[in-house]
């Protein structure tokens, strides 16, 4: 069977060749679905995770389908944080400059002077929905002629809280235009404002064939409050990669860091209490490779785009199976495997065991020694609550 390339996409040679200087050779499954039919012109629906290459899926379309000298901005891709909004332009800015086309990326934490005059200009704008609208209602940008709509990881900008935002900023662009939905879920809310935002709309989904990323090997580790640092502190230094850490709270991230420079570990947190600069200054130490370890919050880690993580490690355990996924699966991306830790204080074992039960990680729970707790057991009383026994 012929393999499958950019050209048989309907890509063009400029854009072809501007990924392959990239090294990216190849389409991943999800450009290869979602690809030609954005080209068309067609509404898309496409459930796919982050790591999977959505990008590109609707990165590429965009550039090949926007004219140059045409209005500013013809497109806007809304992102739910601002690292993702950065990543996203950057990743974009390649292809788009093969056809001559202008990016820029808009979020908090910068100047907005800065950011209106980039903005105005773009034929591309990648921007957080708080950012953008703050921007339209100074006048500053205008989206009255952008002809391509794009909402990527659109769950986690409802779960953020941004569907007003979301819902004021759609009701400025154009009714006739073409919109690119990418979420890791189509259902509930989610797939009803799918469908509310799309007309017609060509649906895409990347089956991994299992709710758990299967290229991660899953830890679940026993610790006391004494043991807990130091077996953190071997798993760092086993690891193979860059390591990402994840903790409940901001303070949390800052006392972690402390801990570990103290014991000889290079570490950067983030979260976010810190400024744009000392967020940037962080990621980018640790992209570099300067700093192996980075220390986060949920809400800080939402968006992150980070290469190469070979070690996924939950200090303090998710609240439940979709916060296990959305940690985890930081690793084991684009083809990579990966390692996903979590460690376990005796007193939260029956809870996380409750998540790998769900996740169908039981066995690997278990491995450890550790027992899977009973379902918990709800009852409805007469007043209609739920309660549990």
């Amino acid at each position: 069977m012929e393999s499958l390339t950019f050209a048989g996409l309907g890509v063009s040679a400029p854009v072809a060749g501007a990924l392959a200087k990239a090294g990216i050779e190849a389409p991943f499954p999800i450009q290869g679905m979602v690809v030609p039919d954005a080209l068309a012109g067609m509404d898309i629906l496409a459930k796919s995770p982050t790591g999977s290459g959505k990008t590109l899926a609707f990165g590429i379309p965009l550039v090949e389908r926007l004219e140059r000298g045409g209005p500013t901005p013809s497109a806007v891709v809304l992102v739910p944080t601002r690292e993702l909004a950065a990543q996203v332009a950057e990743d974009v800015s390649a292809i788009a400059a093969a056809r001559g086309l202008s990016v820029a990326a808009v979020y908090g934490g910068v100047p907005i002077p800065r950011q209106a005059k980039k903005a105005a200009s773009a034929d591309l704008l990648i921007a957080t929905p708080g950012r953008l609208e703050d921007l339209c209602q100074r006048g500053a940008v205008k989206l009255d002629r952008v002809t391509a709509l794009v909402l990527d990881e659109a769950d986690r900008m409802l779960d953020m809280g941004f569907q007003p935002q979301v819902d004021r900023l759609v009701a400025r662009v154009p009714q006739n235009r073409q919109t690119m939905f990418f979420s890791a879920t189509l259902d509930g809310e989610v797939g009803r404002l799918a469908r509310a935002y799309t007309s017609h709309a060509c649906r895409h989904e990347l089956n991994t064939g299992s709710e758990t990323v299967t290229d991660i090997d899953h830890q679940f580790v026993p610790v006391t409050h004494e043991s807990k640092l130091s077996t953190l502190i071997g798993l760092l230094e086993g690891s193979t990669g860059p390591s990402l850490v994840f903790v409940r709270t901001k303070h949390g991230a800052d006392r972690l860091v402390s801990k570990l420079r103290a014991k000889g570990v290079e570490a950067v947190a983030m979260h976010g209490d810190l400024q744009q600069r000392a967020r940037e200054r962080a990621l980018q130490r640790f992209e570099s490779g300067a700093v192996t370890t980075l220390v986060a919050t949920d809400v800080a880690a939402r968006g992150l785009d980070l290469e190469r993580i070979a070690t996924v490690v939950n200090y303090d355990p998710p609240e439940d199976g979709k916060g296990y996924l959305h940690r985890v699966g930081r690793t084991g991306r684009a083809g990579r495997s990966g390692t996903g830790v979590t460690l376990v204080l005796g007193e939260q074992q029956a809870d996380v065991s409750r998540i790998a039960a769900r996740l169908e990680l039981s066995d690997e729970f278990k491995e450890q020694g550790m027992t899977i707790a009973p379902p918990r057991l709800v009852y409805r009383s007469k007043r209609g609550r739920n309660s549990r026994w």
